[in-house]
């Protein structure tokens, strides 16, 4: 790994993989100790520490209430959820060449096909993500004044899962020359900037022509103390806007959001973002679909869990992967299209809000295997992780013989009640396969191996 010393970086990777994997432990720290709720995200006096945030908030029912408004089809936001961290010294590229999934090169060559920045993660030995993150070149001078030009980055977060990547990031530095440091939000804040004209679904979300640079520089012309990069994981997520504290908003001509229309943005795009909707220790950087977001160099060298993902790609089956899904309740007919839908609740009452983290989903009226996994939501709207065969018409390579996908099957999701399921709490649910992730499974599948 380039950014160990050979023997080093062998003797901890061989130790981290023969190690139990504590999921309990790590979960545990999440939800306990820097999970952050939705509500506190909100909070406009909330404060933060140079470590993780807490929130003694845990109660599903006590959660913010779904906007009453589907969000904008033009605006901005900032972005609480998420910190970030300088890195910067002689070493920090060349230690994070060997410690996150994408190719370093890309973002210290200049013009590079991600020069501006570049989606990304951190694994553990056996290829389960930590973080997921951005990583971009510091030009707003954070870090120290005295690093080398070139030497120095920052690393987005998610808010809740700060203080772990600092340990992380120190547990692997060893010798290497390099400070980082957690930034407080005065110092720097995230942004989203988004226009549906501007940005649409069957353009390129990479920056790596001179069309997309184009578009950039159209919709926000004036960069000047920023950083901006066109946001990779789909075509119409729009920028990453990186300014200097609270008095830097993107300079757009757009309406002012706030996280919450950023939010149900990405769960209709199917973008997954942060430890409760990809799990940490747990989830497989393809089924988050960090390979379809341009999170993934496969030609790249050594990481640090490299070995589980360039096997999963060349195996070229992924059978469960992060979609959006529409809940609706038990009387009514399945939606046709995927829509945010602030009124459409149950008869019950019940929405997204009210069903438990990781709730098993399975088919409606008949036991069996489980069909996926609810992850978060907003209204009637969120996140699963859905076998593709099962709850999507998509046709995997070498599954030609499995059950063909039935479009009049539902699927169903309950909690609490007794044992036989009297009393339960229960909502349907129905997945969708963006047209960006479609095309994208489509391209894969037809150079993908057949079993």
């Amino acid at each position: 790994m380039q950014a160990l010393p050979r023997c080093a970086g062998a003797r901890l990777a061989t130790k981290a993989a023969a190690a139990p994997i504590r999921r309990n432990v790590v979960r545990s720290e999440t939800r306990n100790s820097s999970f952050v709720c939705n509500s506190c995200l909100n909070t406009s006096n909330r404060t933060f520490s140079s470590g993780s945030s807490r929130c003694n908030n845990n109660d599903n029912n006590s959660r913010a209430p779904a906007p009453t408004a589907p969000p904008p089809s033009s605006g901005y936001a900032a972005l609480p959820s998420r910190r970030l961290i300088s890195i910067a010294g002689v070493d920090a590229a060349k230690f994070l060449q060997g410690m996150i999934t994408s190719n370093m090169s890309d973002l210290t060559t200049p013009k590079g096909p991600a020069a501006a920045g570049f989606y990304t993660g951190f694994l553990q030995a056996t290829g389960r993500v930590l973080y997921d993150v951005f990583v971009y070149p510091d030009t707003l001078g954070l870090g120290p004044s005295d690093s080398p030009a070139g030497s120095s980055f920052l690393i987005e977060c998610d808010d809740s899962r700060a203080g772990a990547l600092m340990r992380h990031l120190k547990k692997y530095k060893l010798r290497s020359k390099f400070k980082f440091q957690l930034l407080e939000p005065e110092e720097c804040l995230v942004w989203q900037a988004w226009d549906d004209a501007t940005f649409s679904s069957r353009q390129n979300g990479t920056p790596e022509d001179g069309a997309n640079n184009k578009i950039v520089t159209d919709f926000l012309p004036d960069q000047k103390g920023q950083i901006v990069l066109r946001d990779p994981r789909s075509p119409t997520m729009g920028l990453r806007v990186l300014g200097r504290g609270n008095d830097a908003p993107p300079r757009v001509q757009a309406e002012l959001s706030d996280a919450d229309a950023y939010r149900i943005r990405r769960y209709l795009d199917g973008v997954a973002e942060g430890a409760t909707e990809i799990q940490p220790d747990a989830a497989l950087p393809l089924e988050a679909n960090m390979d379809w977001m341009g999170g993934i160099d496969f030609r790249k060298g050594c990481y640090l869990g490299q070995e589980l993902t360039i096997r999963t790609k060349h195996r070229g089956v992924v059978r469960k992967r992060i979609l959006p899904v529409v809940l609706y309740g038990e009387s009514e007919a399945p939606p046709e299209t995927l829509e945010y839908r602030p009124s459409a609740v149950s008869e019950g009452g019940l929405s997204a809000a009210d069903v438990p983290h990781l709730l098993s989903i399975g088919r409606s009226g008949k036991k069996g295997r489980s069909a996926g996994s609810f992850l978060d939501g907003v209204g009637n709207i969120g996140l699963g992780l859905c076998r593709l065969q099962m709850m999507t018409d998509v046709q995997l390579p070498g599954e030609a013989e499995a059950a063909p996908f039935d479009p009049s099957k539902e699927f169903l999701m309950q909690w609490g009640g007794d044992e036989e399921g009297n009393g339960a709490q229960k909502l349907k649910v129905k997945a969708f396969v963006p047209e960006w992730l479609r095309s994208k499974i489509s391209e894969g599948n037809e150079g993908a191996p057949r079993s």
